[in-house]
Protein backbone atom coordinates (compact mmCIF):
# COMPACT_ATOMS: atom_id res chain seq x y z
CA UNK A 1 0.00 0.00 0.00
CA UNK A 2 2.88 2.35 0.79
CA UNK A 3 4.32 1.96 -2.74
CA UNK A 4 0.88 2.49 -4.30
CA UNK A 5 0.44 5.72 -2.36
CA UNK A 6 3.94 6.81 -3.42
CA UNK A 7 3.09 6.24 -7.10
CA UNK A 8 -0.15 8.22 -6.75
CA UNK A 9 1.73 11.05 -5.06
CA UNK A 10 4.30 11.07 -7.84
CA UNK A 11 1.56 11.23 -10.48
CA UNK A 12 0.03 14.21 -8.72
CA UNK A 13 3.47 15.83 -8.67
CA UNK A 14 3.89 15.21 -12.41
CA UNK A 15 0.50 16.80 -13.13
CA UNK A 16 1.35 19.86 -11.01
CA UNK A 17 4.73 20.25 -12.73
CA UNK A 18 3.10 20.05 -16.16
CA UNK A 19 0.47 22.60 -15.13
CA UNK A 20 3.19 24.90 -13.83
CA UNK A 21 5.09 24.52 -17.09
CA UNK A 22 2.02 25.52 -19.07
CA UNK A 23 1.34 28.53 -16.86
CA UNK A 24 4.95 29.71 -17.15
CA UNK A 25 5.09 28.91 -20.90
CA UNK A 26 8.05 26.60 -20.23
CA UNK A 27 8.48 23.28 -22.11
CA UNK A 28 7.21 20.41 -19.96
CA UNK A 29 10.44 18.31 -20.15
CA UNK A 30 12.41 21.19 -18.61
CA UNK A 31 9.96 21.52 -15.72
CA UNK A 32 9.92 17.74 -15.17
CA UNK A 33 13.71 17.76 -15.07
CA UNK A 34 13.64 20.50 -12.44
CA UNK A 35 11.14 18.40 -10.49
CA UNK A 36 13.49 15.42 -10.62
CA UNK A 37 16.36 17.61 -9.44
CA UNK A 38 14.29 18.88 -6.51
CA UNK A 39 13.34 15.28 -5.67
CA UNK A 40 17.05 14.47 -5.49
CA UNK A 41 18.02 17.45 -3.32
CA UNK A 42 15.08 18.35 -1.06
CA UNK A 43 15.30 16.79 2.42
CA UNK A 44 12.51 14.66 3.81
CA UNK A 45 11.47 12.94 0.59
CA UNK A 46 11.57 9.13 0.45
CA UNK A 47 14.28 7.10 -1.26
CA UNK A 48 12.85 4.89 -3.98
CA UNK A 49 14.29 1.44 -4.63
CA UNK A 50 13.20 -0.20 -7.88
CA UNK A 51 14.13 -3.25 -9.91
CA UNK A 52 16.28 -1.99 -12.84
CA UNK A 53 15.02 -4.61 -15.28
CA UNK A 54 11.43 -3.84 -14.34
CA UNK A 55 12.05 -0.16 -15.11
CA UNK A 56 13.38 -1.09 -18.56
CA UNK A 57 10.48 -3.45 -19.27
CA UNK A 58 7.75 -1.05 -18.11
CA UNK A 59 8.96 2.13 -19.80
CA UNK A 60 10.92 1.31 -22.97
CA UNK A 61 8.51 -0.84 -25.09
CA UNK A 62 5.54 1.60 -25.03
CA UNK A 63 7.70 4.68 -25.64
CA UNK A 64 9.54 3.05 -28.53
CA UNK A 65 6.36 1.56 -30.01
CA UNK A 66 4.58 4.92 -30.00
CA UNK A 67 7.53 6.65 -31.69
CA UNK A 68 7.66 3.94 -34.37
CA UNK A 69 3.89 4.00 -34.87
CA UNK A 70 3.91 7.73 -35.64
CA UNK A 71 6.89 7.60 -38.00
CA UNK A 72 6.17 8.44 -41.64
CA UNK A 73 7.22 5.49 -43.78
CA UNK A 74 7.38 7.66 -46.90
CA UNK A 75 9.47 10.39 -45.32
CA UNK A 76 11.76 7.94 -43.53
CA UNK A 77 12.39 6.04 -46.77
CA UNK A 78 13.08 9.27 -48.66
CA UNK A 79 15.59 10.39 -46.01
CA UNK A 80 16.98 7.00 -45.09
CA UNK A 81 20.64 7.92 -45.65
CA UNK A 82 20.80 10.91 -43.24
CA UNK A 83 18.56 9.10 -40.76
CA UNK A 84 20.84 6.04 -40.67
CA UNK A 85 23.96 8.19 -40.50
CA UNK A 86 22.54 9.95 -37.44
CA UNK A 87 20.51 7.14 -35.90
CA UNK A 88 23.23 4.51 -36.14
CA UNK A 89 26.49 6.21 -37.10
CA UNK A 90 26.24 9.08 -34.63
CA UNK A 91 25.10 6.79 -31.82
CA UNK A 92 28.09 4.49 -32.23
CA UNK A 93 30.49 7.41 -32.66
CA UNK A 94 29.13 9.24 -29.60
CA UNK A 95 29.19 6.03 -27.57
CA UNK A 96 32.90 5.54 -28.30
CA UNK A 97 33.80 9.20 -27.68
CA UNK A 98 31.90 9.39 -24.40
CA UNK A 99 33.31 6.02 -23.25
CA UNK A 100 36.86 7.21 -23.94
CA UNK A 101 36.35 10.53 -22.10
CA UNK A 102 34.50 8.92 -19.17
CA UNK A 103 37.13 6.23 -18.75
CA UNK A 104 39.79 8.94 -18.54
CA UNK A 105 38.06 11.43 -16.24
CA UNK A 106 35.91 9.29 -13.92
CA UNK A 107 38.17 7.46 -11.43
CA UNK A 108 37.68 3.71 -11.30
CA UNK A 109 35.24 3.52 -14.22
CA UNK A 110 36.17 0.42 -16.27
CA UNK A 111 35.82 0.30 -20.05
CA UNK A 112 32.64 -1.79 -20.01
CA UNK A 113 30.85 0.63 -17.68
CA UNK A 114 32.21 3.58 -19.70
CA UNK A 115 30.72 2.10 -22.88
CA UNK A 116 27.43 1.58 -21.04
CA UNK A 117 27.44 5.28 -20.12
CA UNK A 118 28.22 6.19 -23.73
CA UNK A 119 25.28 4.13 -24.99
CA UNK A 120 23.00 5.65 -22.35
CA UNK A 121 23.68 9.30 -23.27
CA UNK A 122 24.23 8.88 -27.03
CA UNK A 123 20.59 8.99 -28.29
CA UNK A 124 18.96 12.44 -28.49
CA UNK A 125 15.28 12.79 -27.63
CA UNK A 126 13.39 14.51 -30.45
CA UNK A 127 10.30 14.99 -28.25
CA UNK A 128 12.35 17.21 -25.94
CA UNK A 129 13.67 19.26 -28.88
CA UNK A 130 10.17 19.55 -30.34
CA UNK A 131 8.86 20.89 -27.03
CA UNK A 132 11.28 23.79 -27.30
CA UNK A 133 10.63 24.35 -31.00
CA UNK A 134 6.84 24.07 -30.99
CA UNK A 135 6.42 27.82 -31.56
CA UNK A 136 8.58 27.65 -34.69
CA UNK A 137 7.84 26.07 -38.05
CA UNK A 138 10.97 24.17 -39.06
CA UNK A 139 11.55 22.82 -42.57
CA UNK A 140 9.75 19.53 -42.86
CA UNK A 141 12.86 17.64 -43.90
CA UNK A 142 14.67 18.70 -40.73
CA UNK A 143 11.76 17.48 -38.63
CA UNK A 144 11.63 14.20 -40.58
CA UNK A 145 15.35 13.57 -40.11
CA UNK A 146 15.21 14.35 -36.38
CA UNK A 147 12.12 12.17 -35.85
CA UNK A 148 13.57 9.33 -37.91
CA UNK A 149 16.85 9.59 -36.03
CA UNK A 150 15.01 9.43 -32.71
CA UNK A 151 13.28 6.21 -33.73
CA UNK A 152 16.42 4.51 -35.10
CA UNK A 153 18.86 5.76 -32.48
CA UNK A 154 16.81 4.35 -29.63
CA UNK A 155 17.15 0.89 -31.13
CA UNK A 156 20.86 1.32 -31.93
CA UNK A 157 21.75 2.75 -28.52
CA UNK A 158 19.80 0.09 -26.64
CA UNK A 159 21.53 -2.69 -28.58
CA UNK A 160 24.93 -1.11 -27.81
CA UNK A 161 23.83 -0.62 -24.20
CA UNK A 162 22.78 -4.24 -23.79
CA UNK A 163 26.10 -5.45 -25.23
CA UNK A 164 28.11 -3.19 -22.89
CA UNK A 165 26.08 -4.17 -19.82
CA UNK A 166 26.35 -7.86 -20.72
CA UNK A 167 30.13 -7.50 -21.04
CA UNK A 168 30.35 -6.01 -17.53
CA UNK A 169 27.92 -8.48 -15.98
CA UNK A 170 29.55 -11.58 -17.50
CA UNK A 171 33.12 -10.25 -17.42
CA UNK A 172 33.88 -11.24 -21.02
CA UNK A 173 33.56 -9.54 -24.41
CA UNK A 174 34.57 -10.33 -27.99
CA UNK A 175 33.98 -7.75 -30.72
CA UNK A 176 33.79 -10.41 -33.47
CA UNK A 177 31.33 -12.55 -31.54
CA UNK A 178 29.33 -9.51 -30.46
CA UNK A 179 29.12 -8.18 -34.05
CA UNK A 180 27.92 -11.52 -35.38
CA UNK A 181 25.41 -11.84 -32.59
CA UNK A 182 24.25 -8.27 -33.21
CA UNK A 183 23.40 -9.11 -36.83
CA UNK A 184 21.70 -12.36 -35.85
CA UNK A 185 19.58 -11.01 -33.01
CA UNK A 186 18.82 -7.85 -35.00
CA UNK A 187 17.51 -9.73 -38.02
CA UNK A 188 15.60 -12.11 -35.75
CA UNK A 189 14.03 -9.20 -33.88
CA UNK A 190 12.81 -7.62 -37.12
CA UNK A 191 11.30 -10.94 -38.25
CA UNK A 192 9.51 -11.42 -34.92
CA UNK A 193 8.28 -7.82 -34.97
CA UNK A 194 6.84 -8.12 -38.46
CA UNK A 195 5.18 -11.43 -37.53
CA UNK A 196 3.59 -9.87 -34.42
CA UNK A 197 2.47 -6.89 -36.48
CA UNK A 198 0.78 -9.09 -39.07
CA UNK A 199 -1.00 -11.16 -36.41
CA UNK A 200 -2.25 -8.05 -34.61
CA UNK A 201 -3.37 -6.50 -37.90
CA UNK A 202 -5.47 -9.61 -38.64
CA UNK A 203 -6.95 -9.51 -35.12
CA UNK A 204 -7.77 -5.81 -35.19
CA UNK A 205 -9.30 -6.05 -38.67
CA UNK A 206 -11.89 -8.45 -37.24
CA UNK A 207 -12.93 -6.45 -34.18
CA UNK A 208 -14.45 -3.04 -33.64
CA UNK A 209 -14.44 -2.10 -29.99
CA UNK A 210 -12.51 1.11 -29.18
CA UNK A 211 -11.80 0.17 -25.56
CA UNK A 212 -10.54 -3.31 -26.44
CA UNK A 213 -8.56 -2.07 -29.45
CA UNK A 214 -6.84 0.68 -27.48
CA UNK A 215 -5.99 -1.79 -24.73
CA UNK A 216 -4.39 -3.95 -27.42
CA UNK A 217 -2.56 -0.88 -28.72
CA UNK A 218 -1.14 -0.13 -25.26
CA UNK A 219 0.05 -3.72 -24.92
CA UNK A 220 1.45 -4.05 -28.46
CA UNK A 221 4.95 -2.91 -27.50
CA UNK A 222 5.10 -5.65 -24.87
CA UNK A 223 3.55 -8.18 -27.28
CA UNK A 224 6.49 -7.62 -29.64
CA UNK A 225 9.22 -7.22 -27.01
CA UNK A 226 8.56 -10.21 -24.74
CA UNK A 227 8.39 -13.01 -27.39
CA UNK A 228 11.50 -11.65 -29.11
CA UNK A 229 13.47 -11.57 -25.85
CA UNK A 230 12.20 -15.07 -25.00
CA UNK A 231 13.52 -16.32 -28.37
CA UNK A 232 16.89 -14.66 -27.76
CA UNK A 233 16.56 -11.96 -30.44
CA UNK A 234 16.31 -8.18 -30.17
CA UNK A 235 13.08 -7.14 -28.49
CA UNK A 236 13.85 -3.49 -29.23
CA UNK A 237 14.04 -4.01 -33.01
CA UNK A 238 10.93 -6.18 -32.77
CA UNK A 239 9.04 -3.26 -31.22
CA UNK A 240 10.29 -0.88 -33.94
CA UNK A 241 9.33 -3.29 -36.73
CA UNK A 242 5.86 -3.83 -35.25
CA UNK A 243 5.29 -0.09 -34.86
CA UNK A 244 6.37 0.71 -38.42
CA UNK A 245 4.21 -2.08 -39.86
CA UNK A 246 1.07 -1.17 -37.93
CA UNK A 247 1.64 2.53 -38.60
CA UNK A 248 1.56 1.70 -42.31
CA UNK A 249 -1.49 -0.63 -42.37
CA UNK A 250 -3.38 0.90 -39.42
CA UNK A 251 -5.30 3.58 -41.37
CA UNK A 252 -6.91 0.82 -43.46
CA UNK A 253 -8.11 -1.35 -40.57
CA UNK A 254 -8.81 0.97 -37.60
CA UNK A 255 -12.18 2.67 -37.25
CA UNK A 256 -12.56 6.43 -36.80
CA UNK A 257 -13.86 6.34 -33.21
CA UNK A 258 -11.01 4.04 -32.16
CA UNK A 259 -8.47 6.33 -33.82
CA UNK A 260 -9.85 9.46 -32.10
CA UNK A 261 -9.83 7.76 -28.72
CA UNK A 262 -6.36 6.27 -29.28
CA UNK A 263 -4.71 9.66 -29.70
CA UNK A 264 -5.92 10.86 -26.32
CA UNK A 265 -5.10 7.58 -24.59
CA UNK A 266 -1.53 7.51 -25.88
CA UNK A 267 -0.93 11.18 -25.09
CA UNK A 268 -1.84 10.54 -21.45
CA UNK A 269 0.21 7.34 -21.19
CA UNK A 270 3.36 8.88 -22.70
CA UNK A 271 2.94 11.97 -20.52
CA UNK A 272 2.72 9.86 -17.35
CA UNK A 273 5.61 7.57 -18.30
CA UNK A 274 7.99 10.41 -19.12
CA UNK A 275 6.95 12.39 -16.04
CA UNK A 276 7.35 9.42 -13.72
CA UNK A 277 10.81 8.52 -14.96
CA UNK A 278 12.11 12.04 -14.26
CA UNK A 279 10.75 12.02 -10.71
CA UNK A 280 11.72 8.40 -10.01
CA UNK A 281 15.26 9.02 -11.18
CA UNK A 282 15.47 12.12 -9.00
CA UNK A 283 14.39 10.10 -5.97
CA UNK A 284 16.85 7.36 -6.94
CA UNK A 285 19.61 9.96 -7.00
CA UNK A 286 19.07 10.84 -3.34
CA UNK A 287 21.28 8.11 -1.85
CA UNK A 288 23.91 8.77 -4.54
CA UNK A 289 24.04 12.47 -3.72
CA UNK A 290 24.06 11.74 0.00
CA UNK A 291 26.97 9.31 -0.28
CA UNK A 292 29.28 11.78 -2.02
CA UNK A 293 31.94 13.45 0.08
CA UNK A 294 33.36 16.87 -0.74
CA UNK A 295 36.29 15.62 -2.82
CA UNK A 296 34.25 12.82 -4.40
CA UNK A 297 31.52 15.22 -5.40
CA UNK A 298 34.04 17.61 -6.90
CA UNK A 299 35.71 14.87 -8.96
CA UNK A 300 32.36 13.50 -10.17
CA UNK A 301 31.13 17.00 -11.05
CA UNK A 302 34.30 17.64 -13.06
CA UNK A 303 33.88 14.35 -14.88
CA UNK A 304 30.23 15.13 -15.59
CA UNK A 305 31.16 18.50 -17.11
CA UNK A 306 33.71 16.89 -19.42
CA UNK A 307 31.27 14.16 -20.46
CA UNK A 308 28.65 16.83 -21.24
CA UNK A 309 31.17 18.64 -23.44
CA UNK A 310 32.05 15.36 -25.14
CA UNK A 311 28.37 14.67 -25.88
CA UNK A 312 27.84 18.11 -27.45
CA UNK A 313 31.12 18.26 -29.38
CA UNK A 314 30.81 14.68 -30.68
CA UNK A 315 27.48 15.52 -32.30
CA UNK A 316 28.93 18.53 -34.12
CA UNK A 317 31.99 16.54 -35.18
CA UNK A 318 29.73 13.87 -36.66
CA UNK A 319 26.87 15.92 -38.17
CA UNK A 320 28.84 18.19 -40.52
CA UNK A 321 30.89 15.42 -42.24
CA UNK A 322 27.81 13.16 -42.35
CA UNK A 323 25.94 15.96 -44.12
CA UNK A 324 28.52 17.02 -46.69
CA UNK A 325 30.93 14.10 -47.25
CA UNK A 326 28.44 11.78 -49.04
CA UNK A 327 27.65 14.60 -51.49
CA UNK A 328 31.31 15.42 -51.93
CA UNK A 329 32.24 11.79 -52.65
CA UNK A 330 29.27 10.84 -54.85
CA UNK A 331 28.06 12.76 -57.87
CA UNK A 332 24.83 10.76 -57.89
CA UNK A 333 24.04 11.71 -54.29
CA UNK A 334 24.96 15.32 -55.07
CA UNK A 335 22.65 15.42 -58.10
CA UNK A 336 19.74 13.80 -56.30
CA UNK A 337 20.18 15.72 -53.05
CA UNK A 338 22.10 19.03 -53.38
CA UNK A 339 24.15 20.55 -50.60
CA UNK A 340 21.92 21.98 -47.84
CA UNK A 341 22.76 25.38 -46.33
CA UNK A 342 25.10 25.16 -43.35
CA UNK A 343 22.35 26.43 -41.07
CA UNK A 344 20.45 23.13 -41.38
CA UNK A 345 23.17 20.82 -39.97
CA UNK A 346 23.84 23.45 -37.31
CA UNK A 347 20.27 23.13 -36.04
CA UNK A 348 20.45 19.32 -36.27
CA UNK A 349 23.69 19.31 -34.28
CA UNK A 350 22.38 21.68 -31.60
CA UNK A 351 19.08 19.77 -31.32
CA UNK A 352 20.82 16.82 -29.62
CA UNK A 353 18.84 17.13 -26.40
CA UNK A 354 18.79 14.11 -24.12
CA UNK A 355 15.59 13.11 -22.36
CA UNK A 356 13.59 10.41 -20.61
CA UNK A 357 14.94 7.45 -22.61
CA UNK A 358 18.47 8.07 -21.32
CA UNK A 359 17.15 8.15 -17.77
CA UNK A 360 15.35 4.84 -18.28
CA UNK A 361 18.51 3.17 -19.60
CA UNK A 362 20.62 4.53 -16.74
CA UNK A 363 18.10 3.39 -14.13
CA UNK A 364 17.89 -0.06 -15.77
CA UNK A 365 21.59 -0.86 -15.27
CA UNK A 366 21.82 -3.95 -13.02
CA UNK A 367 22.91 -3.44 -9.44
CA UNK A 368 25.19 -6.51 -9.44
CA UNK A 369 27.22 -8.58 -11.88
CA UNK A 370 27.07 -12.34 -12.43
CA UNK A 371 29.77 -12.71 -9.79
CA UNK A 372 27.55 -11.02 -7.21
CA UNK A 373 29.67 -7.87 -6.90
CA UNK A 374 28.18 -4.38 -7.38
CA UNK A 375 28.03 -3.14 -10.97
CA UNK A 376 31.11 -0.88 -11.26
CA UNK A 377 30.34 2.81 -11.51
CA UNK A 378 26.54 2.41 -11.57
CA UNK A 379 25.93 5.40 -9.29
CA UNK A 380 28.33 7.55 -11.30
CA UNK A 381 26.59 6.56 -14.56
CA UNK A 382 23.18 7.58 -13.20
CA UNK A 383 24.48 10.87 -11.81
CA UNK A 384 26.38 11.77 -15.00
CA UNK A 385 23.37 10.86 -17.16
CA UNK A 386 21.21 13.22 -15.13
CA UNK A 387 23.86 15.93 -15.54
CA UNK A 388 23.98 15.42 -19.33
CA UNK A 389 20.21 15.73 -19.56
CA UNK A 390 20.30 18.81 -17.32
CA UNK A 391 22.92 20.55 -19.49
CA UNK A 392 21.47 19.62 -22.88
CA UNK A 393 17.81 20.05 -21.97
CA UNK A 394 18.16 23.38 -20.21
CA UNK A 395 21.31 24.76 -21.83
CA UNK A 396 20.74 23.73 -25.45
CA UNK A 397 16.96 23.55 -25.15
CA UNK A 398 16.31 27.17 -24.20
CA UNK A 399 18.76 28.43 -26.84
CA UNK A 400 17.45 26.21 -29.66
CA UNK A 401 14.55 28.40 -30.77
CA UNK A 402 16.57 31.68 -30.59
CA UNK A 403 19.33 29.99 -32.59
CA UNK A 404 16.85 28.85 -35.27
CA UNK A 405 15.44 32.39 -35.54
CA UNK A 406 18.92 33.93 -35.68
CA UNK A 407 19.99 31.53 -38.44
CA UNK A 408 16.76 32.11 -40.35
CA UNK A 409 15.83 28.43 -40.35
CA UNK A 410 12.09 28.57 -40.79
CA UNK A 411 9.50 26.81 -42.90
CA UNK A 412 6.70 28.69 -44.61
CA UNK A 413 4.58 25.52 -44.64
CA UNK A 414 3.77 26.00 -48.34
CA UNK A 415 4.63 22.42 -49.39
CA UNK A 416 2.69 20.79 -46.59
CA UNK A 417 -0.27 23.11 -47.13
CA UNK A 418 -0.20 22.26 -50.85
CA UNK A 419 -0.27 18.53 -50.04
CA UNK A 420 -3.13 19.04 -47.60
CA UNK A 421 -5.20 21.01 -50.13
CA UNK A 422 -4.53 18.37 -52.81
CA UNK A 423 -5.61 15.62 -50.43
CA UNK A 424 -8.81 17.44 -49.42
CA UNK A 425 -9.59 18.17 -53.07
CA UNK A 426 -9.03 14.56 -54.10
CA UNK A 427 -11.32 13.12 -51.42
CA UNK A 428 -13.96 15.77 -52.07
CA UNK A 429 -14.01 14.96 -55.81
CA UNK A 430 -14.16 11.24 -55.00
CA UNK A 431 -17.21 11.91 -52.82
CA UNK A 432 -18.87 13.89 -55.64
CA UNK A 433 -18.25 11.05 -58.06
CA UNK A 434 -19.82 8.61 -55.63
CA UNK A 435 -22.81 10.94 -55.18
CA UNK A 436 -23.32 10.87 -58.93
CA UNK A 437 -23.27 7.06 -58.90
CA UNK A 438 -25.82 6.95 -56.06
CA UNK A 439 -28.17 9.53 -57.57
CA UNK A 440 -30.31 6.79 -59.19
CA UNK A 441 -30.69 4.75 -56.00
CA UNK A 442 -34.26 4.40 -54.77
CA UNK A 443 -33.39 4.90 -51.10
CA UNK A 444 -31.75 8.30 -51.72
CA UNK A 445 -34.19 11.17 -51.19
CA UNK A 446 -33.83 13.95 -53.81
CA UNK A 447 -33.69 16.68 -51.16
CA UNK A 448 -30.91 14.86 -49.32
CA UNK A 449 -29.00 14.44 -52.57
CA UNK A 450 -29.34 18.13 -53.47
CA UNK A 451 -28.27 19.33 -50.01
CA UNK A 452 -25.24 17.02 -49.86
CA UNK A 453 -24.22 17.75 -53.44
CA UNK A 454 -24.36 21.51 -52.84
CA UNK A 455 -22.13 21.14 -49.80
CA UNK A 456 -19.50 19.07 -51.63
CA UNK A 457 -19.58 21.27 -54.74
CA UNK A 458 -19.02 24.35 -52.61
CA UNK A 459 -16.10 22.67 -50.81
CA UNK A 460 -14.60 21.43 -54.10
CA UNK A 461 -14.78 24.88 -55.72
CA UNK A 462 -13.06 26.44 -52.73
CA UNK A 463 -10.30 23.78 -52.63
CA UNK A 464 -9.76 23.91 -56.41
CA UNK A 465 -9.25 27.66 -56.19
CA UNK A 466 -6.73 27.20 -53.36
CA UNK A 467 -4.90 24.49 -55.32
CA UNK A 468 -4.66 26.81 -58.35
CA UNK A 469 -3.44 29.67 -56.19
CA UNK A 470 -6.57 31.71 -56.91
CA UNK A 471 -8.49 32.50 -53.74
CA UNK A 472 -12.20 32.90 -54.36
CA UNK A 473 -13.11 35.53 -51.78
CA UNK A 474 -16.79 34.69 -52.08
CA UNK A 475 -16.28 30.99 -51.44
CA UNK A 476 -13.85 31.70 -48.58
CA UNK A 477 -16.31 34.13 -46.99
CA UNK A 478 -19.13 31.56 -47.25
CA UNK A 479 -16.89 28.86 -45.76
CA UNK A 480 -15.82 31.07 -42.84
CA UNK A 481 -19.42 32.13 -42.20
CA UNK A 482 -20.63 28.51 -42.35
CA UNK A 483 -18.03 27.39 -39.83
CA UNK A 484 -18.74 30.28 -37.45
CA UNK A 485 -22.49 29.73 -37.71
CA UNK A 486 -22.21 26.00 -37.01
CA UNK A 487 -19.92 26.62 -34.03
CA UNK A 488 -22.42 29.11 -32.58
CA UNK A 489 -25.23 26.58 -33.01
CA UNK A 490 -23.17 23.81 -31.39
CA UNK A 491 -22.59 26.03 -28.34
CA UNK A 492 -26.35 26.54 -28.02
CA UNK A 493 -27.00 22.81 -28.49
CA UNK A 494 -24.53 21.93 -25.74
CA UNK A 495 -26.06 24.43 -23.30
CA UNK A 496 -29.59 23.18 -24.02
CA UNK A 497 -28.47 19.58 -23.53
CA UNK A 498 -26.96 20.33 -20.12
CA UNK A 499 -30.10 22.22 -19.06
CA UNK A 500 -32.17 19.13 -19.90
CA UNK A 501 -29.86 17.00 -17.79
CA UNK A 502 -29.97 19.48 -14.90
CA UNK A 503 -33.78 19.51 -14.96
CA UNK A 504 -33.85 15.71 -14.86
CA UNK A 505 -35.55 15.48 -18.25
CA UNK A 506 -32.82 13.18 -19.60
CA UNK A 507 -30.37 10.80 -18.00
CA UNK A 508 -26.63 11.32 -17.88
CA UNK A 509 -26.18 8.42 -20.31
CA UNK A 510 -28.38 10.11 -22.90
CA UNK A 511 -26.59 13.42 -22.34
CA UNK A 512 -23.18 11.81 -22.91
CA UNK A 513 -24.28 10.13 -26.17
CA UNK A 514 -25.65 13.36 -27.62
CA UNK A 515 -22.71 15.36 -26.26
CA UNK A 516 -20.26 13.02 -28.01
CA UNK A 517 -21.96 13.73 -31.36
CA UNK A 518 -21.73 17.48 -30.73
CA UNK A 519 -18.06 17.18 -29.73
CA UNK A 520 -17.19 15.21 -32.87
CA UNK A 521 -18.95 17.78 -35.05
CA UNK A 522 -16.94 20.54 -33.37
CA UNK A 523 -13.68 18.66 -33.93
CA UNK A 524 -14.62 18.15 -37.57
CA UNK A 525 -15.24 21.87 -38.04
CA UNK A 526 -11.86 22.65 -36.50
CA UNK A 527 -10.14 20.34 -38.97
CA UNK A 528 -11.65 21.94 -42.08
Amino acid sequence: MHHFETVLTLLVGVALLALTARRLAVPAPAMLLVGGLLAALLPGLPTIQFDPQLVFLVFIPPLLYRASLLASYRDVRANLRPILLLGVGHVLFATVVVAWVAHLVVPGLPWGAAFALGAVVSPPDVAAATAFLRRLSLPRRLVTVLEGESMINDAASIVAYRMAVAAVVTGSFSLVVASGRFLLVGAGGIVVGLAVGRVLAVVRRRIHDPEVENTISLLTGYAAYLPAEHLGVSGILAVVATGLYLGRVGPRIIAADTRVQSTGVWDVVVFMIEGLIFILTGLGLRPIVGSLSGSGAFVLAGGAVLVCLAVIVARFVWVYPATYLPRLLSRRVRARDPYPPWQYPTIVAWAGLRGAESLVLAAAIPTTTAAGVPFPGRDAIIAITFAVILVTLLGQGFTLAPLARWLGVRETGVDERREEIAARLEVSEAALARLHELSQEQWLHPETLAHTEDRYRHRTRRLRGQADGVVNSGEETISTADRRLLLELLIVERRALIRLRDRGAISDAVMRRVQREIDLEELLLGAE
